[in-house]
């Protein structure tokens, strides 16, 4: 049986919810222009000392009082939310190629542009290696964070995941090609040095890291993802889990292992 598409789409009504992941009914929302009137011609946006006067002054009624400071709480939040309006909005317009979709399990909203999310900023379902440092994780996190809008960028801070990982895995980092050379000689596959030189990280047509590149898209940036994970998979990653296979060994055999080792070397 093929597994259902939960990505977020414009013409579903269930999907996995951009807040909080789950696959769950969606609820939407047109939205209606209402203008500001004369007195408050611009929007309000309340500032922590605003909410916090609301809550201290006891010439404002108890119950008025209490909305305010919800109302502020949610506001300095900075999430989209519901307001009930008593007024009628009727003769408002409908607001085109704009909507809203609620997720029935954590109630946050999303907003659409069109047939796009742009609230919250989606992230790429690429994950990071959990043994990638703290550093090049977080540059790997921007990275995912902008692909959609920015694939150029995206695959400059990728670029500079390579040169760092470089770095942390004992190379200069200076020069990538040399770098990444060192590596195939440490146990790199070789075949990961002939797609970084693919997408322009190392090789004739190399793109200096953090730099931008004009010719980069979406594809090329989902390529520089998987690279930077299998080079801390195959660097980083799996020698760890082998020297947690060998130190789980007991003592005995590990120095069974050793002795004979260094038997096979003195008859080198």
């Amino acid at each position: 049986m093929a597994k259902e598409n939960t990505t977020p789409l414009i013409s579903k009504t269930a999907f996995s919810c951009p807040h909080c992941s789950a696959y769950t009914t969606q609820h939407w929302f047109q939205l209606v222009a209402d203008s500001y009137g004369e007195e408050h011609r611009t929007p309000t946006i309340p500032t922590a000392e605003m909410v916090e006067e609301f809550r201290t002054d006891n010439d404002i009624p108890k119950e008025t009082r209490t909305f305010l400071v919800e109302w502020g709480a949610k506001m300095l939040a900075g999430k989209p939310f519901f307001e009930s309006n008593n007024n009628s909005l009727y003769s408002c317009p409908v607001v085109q190629n704009c909507n809203l979709s609620k997720c029935y399990n954590c109630k946050e909203i999303a907003i659409w542009v069109r047939d796009q999310i742009v609230y919250p900023n989606t992230k790429i379902d690429i994950a990071p290696n959990n043994d990638l440092p703290e550093q090049i994780r977080s540059l790997f996190e921007e990275a995912r964070e902008i692909v959609d809008s920015s694939p150029k960028g995206a695959a400059a801070l990728l670029r500079l995941c390579v040169q760092h990982l470089c770095k942390e895995l004992g190379e200069s980092g200076k020069n990538i090609d040399k770098d990444i050379a060192s590596l195939v000689g440490k146990g790199l596959n070789p075949l990961v040095q002939q797609a970084l030189d693919v997408v322009r990280v190392i090789g004739n047509e190399s793109v200096h890291p953090g730099e931008i590149d004009l010719n980069d898209n979406k594809e090329i940036a989902v390529k520089l993802f998987g690279l930077v994970n299998l080079i801390c998979d195959q660097m980083i990653t799996h020698p760890k889990q082998v020297q947690e296979l060998y130190g789980g060994l007991p003592e005995g055999k590990r120095q069974g292992i050793e002795k004979r080792n260094a038997k096979a070397k003195e008859s080198e």
